[in-house]
């Protein structure tokens, strides 16, 4: 009897020591899961049922010269809302009318989407929509669509700079650490429950990791409203003649930099100024009387003869007066100032194909001029048997092998402005730090002479009658601000499958004290006294009214 109950309590004791290494392991594994890893885990349960939205832009901002911002300018109001709540028809209905939605738009959205959805506000919200949070969003890129070319866009998604500014300087923009957020919190039945803001104060976006151009925020806006004035496509480039400084620079068609992939034209994303080239025409008719001036083949009092055309070999060029059956006798400068092609041709057969591109490359045709934006393209000059032969006569008037960009163009019309000194054009200002102080500034290259002041001088006495006498007579006046010189071009060429004329005006003023360069190219502008030299005279005339 001791004996069985002795071995009861035995086993007894033994379930209870079972029972307490249990009960301890399990309050052991409480303890762990409660307050060793009880915040882990806490947080692991928060993200399974949280999504957040980056509420700020994290990148760097771009500014102008004088610190006004070109990116980051602009707010707007957004609806975050919940896709399992968007399903509900009630829910949809008021999401349509605020955002200005149809069926098809907003079935498109709920397809495509996470589990919270951005949507832009278009009406007001006469009511608060459970599961609905209203906030205010930086847009990255202005309203205006200013410069949008050269800032660029990013791809969203990576937060990576794609194309202009935001892919040179993508590693500076780049602000990963810096953005707020709307936390979205679901249940355990993927209900949503009430949004909470984080905001991030203004300040700590700021200026940190921001880019200055030398871009003029006033100017800029005068050139992108000219294009829209004249209905225009192409490019136009302001210069500050005595520094470099790209005072303006856009292309047409405009890009939204919001919604790039809308765009059926892929060309449409270039930036004429800089990634496309064209035949200078006219405009090259600069090099080859440099050129000839360098080369002692032309005495200013001699006359040449203009029938209507010139022959070249067994090639027949017509002048634009061939319907006037020529221009007649005439001198270097009124051939000049009238773009008479004959003469020119009669240059280019003295020179040779060599001798002209020699002072093409001197003026920087063939080389890009690197203002340190991607992409820019060196054009094309001709070689070898290009320079020979009746392609002579091409290349005395700008066209055959010849492409050249706007900003080339810009940077021969410096030379010839700036009396044969080549200045460092440019389009970085700096990086800058919170406060607006510049902590690096872009590199420049020294000036230097590459043309002899001589040759400059008479080069623009011609180019002031061009716009007086000339093929700009009309269209360029600026009489009242000082005047101007410059050179049209009208250049034929293949586009879009079909052969078109270019219009160009590249010129400077005031014509005696030049302080700023401005070159308009306008694609299938016909004649370039028309088409591109009002577009000159407007923003010259913007410019001074603006007290610039």
């Amino acid at each position: 009897m001791d004996n069985d109950r002795e071995l009861r309590n035995k086993k007894l004791l033994k379930c209870s020591y079972i029972t307490i290494i249990i009960f301890t392991c399990l309050i052991g594994a409480l303890f762990y899961r409660q307050v060793i890893k009880g915040k882990y885990y806490r947080e692991e349960a928060i993200k399974q049922r949280t999504t957040s939205i980056r509420v700020y832009p994290p990148r760097g901002t771009i500014l102008d010269r004088n610190s006004i911002p070109l990116t980051n300018r602009d707010r707007e109001e957004v609806l975050f809302v919940s896709k399992n709540i968007l399903n509900k028809n009630e829910v949809k209905n008021n999401i349509k009318e605020i955002c200005n939605l149809n069926n098809k738009e907003i079935n498109d959205i709920i397809n495509h989407s996470d589990r919270v959805i951005e949507l832009p506000i278009v009406k007001d919200i006469k009511k608060e929509i459970d599961g609905v949070l209203k906030s205010e969003k930086t847009l990255r890129y202005s309203k205006e669509k200013l410069l949008s070319h050269v800032i660029g866009y990013v791809k969203e998604s990576e937060n990576i700079g794609v194309s202009g500014v935001e892919k040179v300087y993508d590693n500076i923009l780049k602000m990963d650490d810096k953005y707020g957020t709307i936390n979205f919190q679901f249940d355990g039945k993927n209900r949503p429950l009430k949004g909470v803001a984080t905001p991030v104060l203004k300040e700590e976006i700021g200026y940190t990791n921001s880019i200055m151009l030398t871009i003029d925020y006033h100017i800029q806006k005068i050139v992108e409203k000219a294009f829209d004035k004249y209905k225009s496509n192409g490019a136009v480039i302001v210069t500050d003649t005595k520094s470099g400084d790209i005072l303006a620079m856009a292309s047409r068609p405009n890009i939204d930099p919001e919604n790039i992939n809308k765009k059926s034209d892929k060309m449409d994303n270039y930036n004429k100024a800089i990634h496309v080239g064209y035949p200078p025409a006219s405009l090259f008719k600069t090099v080859v009387l440099l050129s000839a001036l360098e080369n002692n083949k032309i005495s200013l009092d001699e006359s040449f003869y203009c029938k209507g055309y010139e022959e070249i070999g067994n090639v027949k060029i017509n002048c634009h007066s061939i319907n006037d059956r020529g221009h007649g006798k005439l001198k270097i400068n009124e051939a000049f100032y009238d773009s008479c092609n004959s003469v020119f041709i009669q240059l280019g057969k003295r020179l040779g194909g060599k001798n002209i591109i020699k002072t093409a490359k001197k003026l920087g045709f063939g080389s890009n001029v690197d203002i340190e934006l991607a992409g820019e393209i060196k054009g094309s000059l001709p070689q070898g048997d290009e320079l020979l032969g009746p392609s002579v006569g091409n290349i005395s008037i700008g066209q055959g092998k010849i492409l050249v960009t706007p900003l080339q163009i810009t940077n021969m019309m410096m030379i010839i402005a700036n009396d044969g000194i080549k200045k460092d054009i440019s389009i970085f200002k700096g990086f800058v730090t919170n406060n607006g102080s510049i902590v690096k500034k872009g590199r420049r290259e020294e000036s230097k002479k590459v043309v002899s002041k001589l040759y400059t001088d008479i080069i623009k006495d011609y180019m002031k009658e061009v716009v007086t006498k000339g093929t700009a007579k009309g269209y360029v006046t600026l009489e009242g601000i000082g005047g101007a010189a410059g050179k049209t071009g009208t250049a034929q060429a293949m586009f879009n499958g079909k052969e078109v004329k270019h219009g160009w005006f590249s010129g400077f003023y005031p014509k005696d004290n030049p302080k700023y360069v401005i070159t308009v190219l306008v694609e299938e502008g016909n004649s370039g006294g028309r088409s591109a030299g009002p577009i000159f005279d407007h923003i010259a005339e913007e410019i001074y009214t603006i007290g610039k």
